[in-house]
């Protein structure tokens, strides 16, 4: 018997329902926009702004980068002229996590109703902004967006089931950053205690390396890619998840979820349709046999880097 592949919880997104509607004919337009967010100039900010304003129009794209301009200035008001980089980042996590009144009293907390970001609303950079409660997506990425504009020097890297920040210092040592938690030092192997992962991810870097900038586009965008997935729009997620592995091939997360997208293809044309094998027609037949093929092609890459199914969950 076959046995289809699909994607469990990983870098704080969930298992996304699949619904049975129609995707769009053709996703080259979206495969278009994506590429494009891969683009030397476009700062990460700039990237999660476009995302979400793919996902949800309603965004408003100039006011949250004002927003995050005025934090810029607030914070570089805090640390004082000439600030080193280490007074820079006390006075970042002073003005996020700290209640003053540079925010209003009102500081960025941790969302223990939604930790993960579940509800996709909730991955969205505004609604962070203006609720004041994130989850360990746009936590890290808020932290990031500011401190990159302050000259910190900070990218996102992964864990299983998370996203944090790896800053480097002005002597070129380089510490992990919780955002969920005040933005905290905290050592690898904290993190590997609390969030397990095999021997062979971490040697291969799908877990605790620090991504360079077409990596954490990718991470990013992959906001896309669960969208589509939500929609029932599987080609769509496809074809998004083919650019994002084109700029970071070693992706597990998107391996894994583009090998759900055909899961769900097999599903939505398949499932409850047919009583026998010999009733599917054949051109759908060659059709499904290439997304099984596709399915498990993109599980094994992963799972050849060292993911697994159970990565982040404790006994």
């Amino acid at each position: 018997m076959r046995i289809l592949r699909i994607a469990i919880l990983l870098l704080c997104l969930p298992i996304t329902a699949v619904f049975a509607q129609s995707p769009e004919n053709d996703p080259a337009p979206l495969q278009a926009r994506t590429e494009a967010l891969f683009e030397h100039e476009r700062d990460l900010l700039d990237v999660k702004l476009s995302v979400d304003s793919m996902v949800d129009p309603a965004t408003n794209a100039q006011a949250v980068t004002s927003m995050i301009d005025g934090m810029v200035d607030d914070v570089k008001t805090m640390a004082g002229e000439g600030a080193k980089s280490a007074e820079t980042l006390a006075a970042l996590k002073r003005y996020l996590y700290e209640g003053g009144a540079w925010n209003d009293a009102r500081p960025f907390q941790y969302d223990l109703d939604d930790p993960l970001g579940e509800k996709p609303a909730n991955r969205l950079l505004q609604r962070y902004l203006t609720t004041r409660r994130g989850n360990c997506i746009t936590m890290p990425m808020l932290m990031l967006f500011v401190g990159q504009r302050l000259g910190l020097q900070m990218t996102l890297t992964e864990a299983p089931l998370h996203i944090f920040i790896k800053y480097t210092d002005d002597e070129g040592a380089v510490w992990n950053l919780e955002a969920t938690s005040g933005g905290g030092f905290t050592r690898d192997v904290w993190y590997r205690q609390k969030l397990p992962m095999s021997d062979t991810a971490v040697a291969n870097g799908v877990y605790l390396r620090p991504l360079q900038h077409q990596e954490a586009t990718a991470l990013v965008a992959s906001f896309l890619v669960e969208h589509q997935i939500d929609a029932g729009a599987f080609e769509n997620a496809i074809a998004v998840s083919d650019v994002l592995l084109r700029h970071y091939p070693t992706f597990a997360y998107g391996l894994v979820k583009k090998g759900s997208a055909y899961a769900g293809l097999l599903r939505r044309e398949l499932a409850g349709k047919y009583t026998r094998m010999e009733d599917i027609p054949a051109d759908l037949k060659a059709k499904a046999d290439q997304w099984y093929g596709q399915n498990m092609q993109a599980f094994a890459k992963a799972e050849a880097m060292g993911w697994r199914p159970q990565d982040g969950q404790t006994q």
